[in-house]
């Protein structure tokens, strides 16, 4: 009996070291292809069900999925919607409640389907020549209005000649006569212009309510009567060179008459409707051309008349805005010193703070984002996340606590013992201005220890970083490096004044932003002043080389997807139109020397930092020409140096998960190749 309770005491022993031991593990780069994460709740007109997409990594195909489920806010009834196999985005439901609808791929492409709630019977209601966006249900259910490409020929400048039957000839040149011709992530954009469509809910055909050389990309809002729908677009006749104008406008169901109810200098977007149909909320600004500035939010009358700016004193961009059920107030969502939140304004702009801890949907760096939505009875379901892990399904009600609904990484992270991450706040040496930064820490810390730190910078620069989940900077964290990620003045979530501060300086004191950071971190104790090293993608490639430009202390640098030659990418980037004046003032030929003066490639002659350099060759917002002449300037003055080309990626270069671990892997090998051990 002792020899029988002995072994017992043994197994379990045994047992339990194996559980701890898995529980102490830290977090690798193949955990990446077992996140998941919660995107675009919907919650149901009574507030019993939400409808959201759960997107994860396919280790077989190397690809991001999204699937939709559903679960009621008990927590109860956790279900795939359907028994699809394929993609699945953009539920929403019918107003009573009754049906979904959403978007998912076929072999001919994305199509509109609908699910019966109460049967669960699905069915595709469309047969359409290219991808719906935007699905809308008008006030009575009875039909959808979405936005869909409906496309033109390209231009041709000339007839090729008859070729012989049966020879294989190259093919035709493509000609392109537009200002915007390509875009990142997609390449060549298909000729053609996006317009409004309604559909009858249970299929039929769909009828095209815009036309004209315009795009209409926005989802559509019905008018609470059935016969319009309010959108927002430019329709202006320069619009292709006013690229930074939107206005909002009405167009009729029954005649496709478009009615302007806007007309300032600024953009005008993100238009709802009120419960009683007659006012709408809208967000926007009076453009003052200029690097960053606050979005807020207008009322006016249905028709357009009645303009005003509700004044709410918060300094804050607002997005998302939804009316509550009264008509009494609105909810919108915001970021606020690198926390995006849920935010209530009554019509007299007094604002609360709903809930924080909004996002962890971009699974890669720390940015914001995320969503809401919100029932007849005002729960609000949102994507909720830390900085431990990525987005989950939250549930609250204002003056209410949230909670979760579903908890898709426990089973992972639950298991995984992550860096720590504390907030530190220091002052600039520019002129005492508050910045803002986070610290991550080895799992394994030791305060009495020194540890090799990692600057990583954010890029935009006007975005924001925060206490929000990152698979990279765990990995990071992982390898036994410090990491300090900071929010330098041009940060978004501190207010228009600051964000505006690299108006025509941009780099510019955001550098010394960052170097007090550093100095700060090294005040801390535990910091390797002799093990320091820094790196950043897109705006933070652009800080990388800017700041290993401007000083040695750094023992290796890893530089990705920056911009080197404000000139050359000015001129070559798939926006390459939309920098001039609001970052640098006028054209790059009208300035030179400006756009020369904030160039990184301007100081590669005092750069002595062993430099990696990384870039997908798919990139056309940082092309892989901008990455090259930093590589081919460090070649031909001997500082050492690797070009890492991601294949196939474009600007979003961790955007499959192999991506994202090789990202990491290359700039680690790197940095450890230079760490004085």
């Amino acid at each position: 009996m002792k020899r029988h309770l002995l072994t017992l005491i043994v197994t379990f022993l045994a047992i339990t070291s194996s559980i701890l031991a898995q529980e102490a593990s830290h977090f690798s780069n193949m955990d990446v292809f077992e996140l998941e994460w919660v995107n675009s709740p919907q919650i149901s007109p009574d507030g019993n069900t939400i409808v959201y997409e759960r997107r994860s990594m396919d280790i077989m195909t190397d690809r991001r999925t999204s699937r939709l489920w559903k679960v009621n806010t008990d927590g109860s009834g956790h279900m795939k919607l359907t028994n699809r196999d394929r993609g699945e985005s953009g539920a929403r439901w019918s107003p009573d409640g009754s049906k979904i609808a959403f978007t998912s791929g076929t072999e001919n492409g994305s199509e509109i389907f609908i699910y019966w709630v109460q049967s669960g019977i699905i069915a595709r209601v469309t047969q359409l020549n290219r991808s719906p966006r935007g699905l809308t249900w008008s006030p009575d259910g009875s039909q959808l209005a979405f936005s869909m490409l409906v496309p033109e020929s390209a231009p041709r400048l000339v007839s090729p000649p008859k070729k012989p039957k049966g020879a294989k000839w190259a093919a035709h040149p493509k000609v392109t006569t537009r200002l915007r011709h390509e875009a990142d992530g997609s390449g060549y954009i298909e000729p053609g212009y996006s317009h409004l469509f309604v559909i009858p809910a249970d299929g039929g055909t769909p009828r095209q309510i815009t036309s004209g050389e315009f795009h209409h990309r926005s989802a559509p809002v019905w008018t609470k009567d059935g016969k319009s729908l309010v959108f927002s677009g430019n329709r202006n006749a320069d619009w292709e060179y006013d690229f930074r104008n939107s206005e909002l406008y009405s167009v009729s169901i029954a005649d496709g008459q478009v009615t302007a109810l806007t007309s300032r200098k600024g953009p005008d977007h993100s238009a709802a409707i009120s419960p009683d149909g007659r006012t709408i909320l809208y967000l926007g600004y009076d453009d003052k051309v200029q690097t960053y500035q606050v979005t807020t939010v207008y009322t006016m009358n249905l028709d357009g008349s009645g303009k005003k700016e509700i004044k709410t004193n918060l300094d804050r961009s607002m997005s998302s805005v939804k009316w509550d059920t009264k008509g009494a107030g609105f909810y919108f969502q915001y970021d606020d010193k690198g926390n995006t939140k849920i935010g209530y304004s009554t019509l007299n702009g007094k604002t609360s703070v709903v809930t924080n801890n909004l996002g962890g949907t971009a699974v890669g760096r720390p940015y914001g984002g995320g969503s809401y939505s919100l029932s007849k009875n005002e729960k609000i379901a949102f994507t909720h996340t830390t900085p431990y892990h990525p987005a989950e399904l939250g549930l609250v009600q204002k003056g209410g606590n949230a909670r979760l609904v579903v908890d898709l990484n426990n089973d992972l992270l639950g298991h995984r013992k992550l860096g720590q991450v504390e907030e530190i706040w220091y002052k600039s040496s520019v002129d005492n201005l508050d910045i803002q930064g986070w610290i991550v820490k080895p799992p394994d810390f030791d305060g009495s220890k020194k540890y090799p730190l990692i600057v990583e910078n954010h890029g935009g620069p006007i975005s924001n970083y925060g206490d929000r989940f990152s698979p990279e900077v765990q990995l990071y964290a992982s390898a036994g490096y410090v990491v300090f990620y900071p929010n330098p003045r041009g940060s978004t979530g501190y207010g228009e004044e600051f964000g505006n501060e690299l108006y025509h300086n941009y780099p510019g004191d955001d550098y010394h932003d960052v170097m007090d950071g550093v100095d700060a971190m090294i005040a801390k104790g535990y910091i390797d002043e002799n093990n320091l090293f820094v790196t950043g993608g897109s705006a933070g490639g652009i800080m990388t080389a800017w700041m290993i430009g401007k000083n040695n202390r750094f023992k290796a640098a890893a530089v990705v997807k920056p911009v080197m030659n404000w000139i050359s990418k000015t001129l070559v980037a798939d926006n390459y139109f939309g920098y001039a004046n609001s970052r640098y003032p006028g054209q790059p030929w009208e300035n030179f020397e400006t756009y020369w003066k904030f160039s990184p490639i301007s100081l590669v002659g005092n750069i002595q930092t062993p430099t990696l350099v990384m870039v997908g060759t798919a990139d056309l917002r940082t092309p892989l020409s901008e990455s090259k002449q930093l590589y081919h300037a460090l070649k031909i003055r001997k500082v050492e140096t690797a070009l890492v080309e991601i294949p196939g990626s474009f600007h979003f270069i961790s955007n499959r998960p192999s991506q994202l671990i090789t990202k990491i892997d290359h700039v680690v090998a790197w940095f450890e190749k230079y760490r004085q051990k």
